[in-house]
């Protein structure tokens, strides 16, 4: 009786899922065509932008008369945006419709059978899907202009599942460009083409790190041990600014050696990499000394606490300001450990994308 209760309720939460999925996919095709017409019946008239907008009223208030809310002036102009952002996935786009919307207006889905789950397909199950997100997330991302940024946010959303508040709270903290700092030029390409992929210690970095969910005030004095507990106290948020593939193992967790006890603040294991990440929390400026009290916990955890079949640990120290040459001086070329700033306030989105193309043009200079 219980595995059968299991199965069905399986069943019926699978076939919820794609029903969801696909009346996203659908309504998300429609737009895009309905986006399209209006384009291309733009470009057979008046190429005024009065034309346009007298077009886009008529047009609305035809259509709500007729099939009632959803076609709003604004959301027409968002279905032309829309069409326009996207036009160069056309191809797949109108293979697509086709699976979906047949020229003898009948459904190409057999009679009785559930679409598959996976949203990388379309109903039929034939075709990969050209969009995968839901309407409102994409009107949110078509207002963001910056091509390489919109493509990562649309994939990291539909690999994290993020609902429209989740996306719009990772754009506004500048993943993209917090994630952006961390990486060479190649790095930011693979960022815009793939999203987020963890596969080397470097891939967890971001630039600066924001614990704005902590609720700790910028002005007001605070301890390590507060922030600590802070961190403890709101760990659900911390692992998902952290970013993919971090599971808790302790704080404080204590190692003994010759007769001395030492205490490392965040014990973490990222599955992704299969390796222990030790955090230590510093509400000041980086010193030398921070970087060699890691460099010994690092040593112990390799020496003593990883198995043999798991890759290497990594160190990394959140502080409030940190000096790369003083990183460079003191940790050998091939540390595994890393010096990381950390913010209590979410970053103005502009200084990071400003940051971010002075680090391009600085690289650029020094390649040459």
């Amino acid at each position: 009786m219980k595995d059968l209760l299991k199965n069905i309720r399986e069943l019926i939460l699978s076939a919820r899922t794609a029903v969801v999925h696909s009346v996203d996919l659908i309504q998300v095709l429609t737009n895009f065509e309905i986006g399209r017409r209006i384009v291309e019946h733009e470009q057979q008239g008046s190429k005024r932008a009065e034309y346009g907008k007298a077009l886009l009223k008529a047009l609305s208030a035809e259509l709500t008369a007729e099939f009632g809310r959803g076609f709003s002036r604004s959301n027409l102009e968002y279905m032309r945006r829309f069409y326009l952002t996207y036009q160069d996935r056309t191809l797949r786009i109108a293979q697509a419709q086709s699976a979906i919307f047949p020229p003898d207006g009948k459904s190409q889905m057999p009679s009785g059978k559930f679409p598959g789950t996976s949203k990388s397909q379309i109903p039929s199950g034939k075709l990969v899907a050209p969009f995968r997100l839901s309407w409102s997330q994409y009107v949110f991302l078509t207002s963001i202009d910056n091509l390489d940024e919109r493509r990562f946010y649309e994939i990291e959303a539909d690999s994290n599942d993020w609902s429209l508040s989740e996306l719009k709270c990772q754009f506004n903290s500048g993943l993209y460009e917090r994630l952006a700092l961390s990486r060479d030029k190649d790095g930011v390409r693979k960022l815009a083409a793939e999203g987020q992929i963890v596969a080397q210690p470097e891939d967890l970095l971001k630039e600066p790190y924001v614990l704005e969910f902590l609720g700790l005030d910028e002005q007001a004095k605070y301890s390590e041990s507060d922030l600590e507990t802070a961190i403890i106290d709101k760990l659900e948020h911390f692992l998902l600014e952290l970013g993919k593939g971090f599971l808790f193992e302790a704080r404080q967790k204590r190692f003994t050696f010759d007769e001395e006890h030492f205490f490392v603040d965040l014990v973490l294991y990222n599955r992704l990499l299969r390796c222990y990440v030790l955090i230590d929390l510093k509400i000041g400026k980086l010193t030398h000394q921070h970087l060699g009290q890691m460099q010994m916990y690092v040593n112990y955890f390799d020496r003593f606490v990883k198995l043999d079949d798991e890759h290497p640990t990594v160190g990394i120290i959140r502080c409030r300001k940190k000096h790369d040459a003083l990183v460079e001086i003191t940790l050998p070329e091939d540390a595994n450990i890393h010096a990381q700033e950390y913010r209590l306030y979410l970053p103005d989105k502009e200084l990071l994308r400003q940051k971010l193309v002075e680090w391009g043009e600085e690289a650029e200079r020094n390649r040459g």
